[in-house]
Formats: structure tokens, sequence, C-alpha cells
């Protein structure tokens, strides 16, 4: 009999890789999602039936933040993540064969913007406003769960890069138009994790049954925004980039109906808890990232 995993949001960038890789394992694949045809998050007999007797569920719903912060989509942006981590644990509590494990996605931008000093999950120092008061909010949704049966596992995920969507697709058109120099001070962090390394943490973590809690998923090795940029423009073989100062930054966010905290803010996290379980990345450094990506994409 197969074994079965569960993917809550399964519909995106992050969620298709899985789907694939899951399928390619062996595995029977049940996604819940907005999208038909697959199971509805108002399905809630539905959600529980894909839920029962699955090895694995991981929850990777949430409204994109690309977007404007506007009243409407951040009421739109938290309740997405909350509310149906909610609907989650309330499902897996019904089961009578609970998965053994639940892993809920977070983010790296819980911390607080550091050019100083990198965030671990022991001293990682939580940040403040909007993006981070989601970020907390969705960790105690998940964390309010008591579930004797099921391990539970929160990813502090940093900016994933893959070649099949995610935001290499708009680094790779600055690049192309000439526009690839660092953006605002260019001194801001940027930690990433290739899709690759992102799908094997959670293999890791489903066979090292004694680990849960919150784990940093991020490339041991972050870079400044202004050696992204630089890796990039070597990787597509692009001489020249123009910097982007931020009153520019500000003008094009507003355009593009998004936030400049997806590039400005300074995120520099270790993965400090999968070094010391014993994890090893694949893609460690960005430079071999961007060329697996680059060829892969071509």
């Amino acid at each position: 009999m197969k074994k079965k995993v569960v993917l809550a949001g399964g519909t995106g960038f992050v969620g298709k890789y899985f789907e694939n890789h899951f399928m390619n394992l062996g595995y029977e694949v049940r996604i819940i999602s907005r999208q038909s045809p697959h199971i509805s998050w108002s399905n809630n007999e539905g959600i529980r039936e894909s839920i029962e007797n699955s090895d694995m569920l991981i929850n990777l719903a949430g409204k994109t933040v690309n977007c404007r912060y506007n009243a409407k989509n951040k009421e739109e942006i938290l309740h997405s993540r909350t509310e149906t981590t909610k609907i989650l644990g309330n499902a897996i509590k019904q089961c009578e064969n609970p998965p053994s494990l639940w892993i809920n996605s977070s983010t790296a931008t819980i911390y607080r913007h550091a050019e100083d000093n990198p965030m671990t999950e022991d001293d990682g120092i939580i940040g403040s406003g909007f993006s981070v008061h989601v970020a907390k909010e969705w960790e105690r949704s998940f964390f309010e769960f008591q579930l004797p049966e099921t391990r539970q596992i929160a990813l502090r995920i940093a900016i994933v890069l893959g070649d099949d969507g995610g935001v290499m697709t708009p680094y790779k058109n600055l690049v192309k138009f000439g526009l690839g120099g660092h953006q605002g001070s260019g001194n801001q962090k940027f930690s990433w994790i290739h899709i690759d390394d992102l799908f094997n943490i959670v293999l890791f973590l489903r066979k090292n049954e004694e680990l849960s809690g919150v784990f940093n998923c991020s490339s041991p090795h972050p870079v400044t925004n202004r050696e992204l940029m630089a890796h990039l423009r070597k990787a597509m073989n692009r001489k020249i980039g123009l910097p982007c100062p931020r009153p520019m930054l500000e003008m094009g966010a507003f355009f593009m109906g998004t936030e400049t905290e997806l590039i400005l803010k300074s995120r520099w996290v270790i993965p400090e808890r999968l070094i010391r379980e014993g994890y090893e990345f694949k893609f460690d450094k960005l430079e071999a990232a961007l060329q697996q990506i680059l060829k892969s994409s071509k």
C-alpha cells in the first residue's frame, strides 16, 4: 500500500515541486487547495478523510506577500495562514490514525532586520512590524495544538530558489534588461535555499523521528544583495547592471503593486539546528545553485 502525503496549499511553486517529487518516490499525494479539482478548504470531512492514515501533512498555504500591504491584503495574508493551520490541526484531532508528522511553513522574516549578526533558532531576535506579526501568529496557531501522536515542525523558510517560478523570474528579468545592479544599499543580507534542499530537508526530518520544533530552512552561506546580483550577472553573462536606489524602488514597488520590504529587509539566517543534526546541503553556495537553476531553465 502506498504511503500518503497531504500537501495543503500545494498548487504553488513549492507545492508543485513537492507533488512531483513525492510521486516519483511512490507516494500517493492529496492536495488541499482553493483551486479545483482539489479538496476544498471548506470541506472539513474531505480534509479529515485525506489526512486520515497519511504519513505526512505539509502545510504550504498562504496568500502571497507580493502585494501592497493595505488593510484588505493584510487581513487576507494573516488569515490565509492562521485559519488554514487551525483547520488542519482540528482535522488531525478528529483522526483515528493521524499522521506521524505535521510540517507547517513559517518564514525567516520572523527575525529582525540584521546586518550585524546572524539569526539562529536559539539566538535569533524576533523582529517587529506587520510581517513579523504574521509569522508569530502563524507559529502560535500551529504550536497551540497538543497532538501526542503527531510530531510538529515549523520551517522558517528563507527565499526559495528554483528553476520553475518563484523569485528567479523577476531577478532574471532585472539582469536581462540591464537593471541587475544592487538594490538599496546592497548591504542587506539575502538568505536563500535551493528548492532541492527544501524538499530534502523534509525527507531528513521525516527520517529523524526524534526531531520537532522550529528549524531555519536556509543555506548556511547567505550573501549580501550586492553579491547576489553580481553572481546573477556572472551566471547570465551580463557585465553591467544599473543599481536601483531606495527612492526608485519605492516608486517601482508602488506601480508594481508590491512592497520594498521583500528586497530591502536584511535576512541573515543560519540553519544551526539542521547543521547540528547532520543535514548535508546539496546546494550550500549560491554560485552553484544559480548555475544549476539557469542551466535547467534554458
